[in-house]
């Protein structure tokens, strides 16, 4: 019996931007397990502007990072199903997964709020309503937590030149000399906040002491390559890329998307140098959070830190209350679940080992606080996040709420 030939579907994306690679696996991890269709990868995306890729192919359904208006047309014309992953234009009748921008700023309004500053600011791109909705999503989160923020928004360029970088340093070392210190900046990407910490170093501005400096995308090549290390909200791109094959099978199947704009969570804060700091201005309790931060895996305990840090524990216990808003075995514990759920989505390790890496002589009293904390047992919580990112993760998430004291 001849084999039935799986309809080709196009996929057009750009495998320099790691967000398309990541969205590819997605794709594919789709199509492994339904063997849905062949697909064929345009990796220069030239679909995007010529037409002749669509008109000329036998395509069945298309899949777009870089949606132009001529590759709808062409799609249009030729009755072919497309999938839009862009970010940026909106097509009528087409339907888009894309990030959920609000929630990205919400998260990083979240991690610089837990870090104890009082002094924000966000600097994102006029006429990128990505950019706006992240720039809302962190001013309204910050708002509900009775702080203000300075914005700063420039023009974006379609490409960024020298010329164009040069001036955009200027402009943000000058602003970044109005905004008091201590002082946590979002960006709305990991370019802005690539400008802001080579802006501050213009200006003589320590990161993260003065200035603690977050991103959004989690561009590894970038986050790493800046001094210090870039901390950055994760987006779920993997995800997006799933969820995309899935919505173009439902189409080819003859089925009609519902919801034409799609959002995808994001995965949380990917926590570097650049963000790991404290706005406290009482140096034994900043040494004292920076101690626990080191040493809280290994069996630390509040004891310790009052000896460490020479100031009494009851005295320790009040400003830590004060000045970070939990109690020293708090903080702690802390570290020590953010710890347990990186080891959980990073390794295979069995729970015996997790413990022993994260301070508990116990499997079980770290299984019931684990839960108590997240709501999950610690099988369950790696269970639901490795489902979310569609593969295991190496994103360090550090969202996890203290426990209590």
């Amino acid at each position: 019996m001849r084999a039935l030939k799986r309809p080709e579907v196009l996929l057009i994306f750009r495998p320099q931007f790691e967000e398309c690679t990541s969205m590819l696996k997605g794709i594919a991890h789709y199509e492994r397990s339904h063997g849905a269709w062949t697909a064929f990868h345009d990796d220069l995306a030239v679909a995007e502007t010529d037409p002749k890729w669509i008109r000329e192919g036998n395509w069945k359904g298309v899949i777009s990072r870089h949606t132009t208006a001529k590759l709808v047309a062409a799609c249009k014309e030729m009755n072919v199903p497309l999938v839009d992953l862009n970010d940026v234009a909106v097509f009528e009748g087409v339907p888009k997964i894309r990030p959920d921008n609000a929630t990205i700023g919400r998260l990083g309004a979240e991690h610089l709020l837990e870090r104890g500053y009082s002094s924000f600011g966000f600097a994102g791109f006029t006429g990128q309503a990505w950019s706006a909705e992240r720039r809302d999503g962190f001013v309204e989160a910050l708002r509900r937590a009775g702080q203000d923020c300075n914005v700063l928004d420039v023009h974006c360029p379609e490409s960024s030149t020298p010329s164009w970088n040069s001036k955009q340093l200027a402009k943000i070392a000058e602003w970044l000399g109005e905004l008091s210190k201590p002082t946590a900046v979002m960006a709305c990407n990991d370019l802005r906040a690539q400008q802001l910490i080579n802006a501050a170093g213009i200006s003589g501005i320590s990161v993260p002491e003065d200035l603690a400096i977050l991103g959004a995308n989690n561009e590894t090549f970038r986050c790493e390559m800046t001094i210090p290390a870039l901390s950055s909200v994760a987006p779920n791109a993997f995800q997006s890329g799933f969820r995309a094959a899935s919505l173009l099978a439902e189409m080819l199947a003859g089925g009609k998307p519902q919801n034409l704009d799609q959002r995808v969570e994001p995965l949380g804060v990917v926590t570097r140098l650049s963000t790991d700091s404290l706005a406290i201005d009482d140096e034994k309790i900043a040494e004292a959070v920076n101690y626990i931060r080191k040493n809280a895996c290994s069996g630390l305990t509040p004891d310790q830190v009052a000896e460490n840090s020479h100031i009494s524990r009851s005295l320790l216990e009040k400003k830590f209350r004060k000045y970070i808003g939990r109690s020293p075995q708090a903080e702690i514990r802390r570290v020590q679940v953010n710890k347990i759920s990186e080891l959980l989505i990073d390794t295979d390790y069995p729970l015996k080992r997790v413990a022993e890496l994260t301070g508990f002589e116990y499997t079980e009293y770290m299984s019931v606080l684990f839960k108590r904390v997240t709501g999950h047992p610690p099988g369950e919580y790696r269970e639901k996040m490795q489902d979310k990112a569609g593969v295991r993760s190496t994103v360090d998430i550090r969202s996890v709420g203290a426990a209590a004291g």
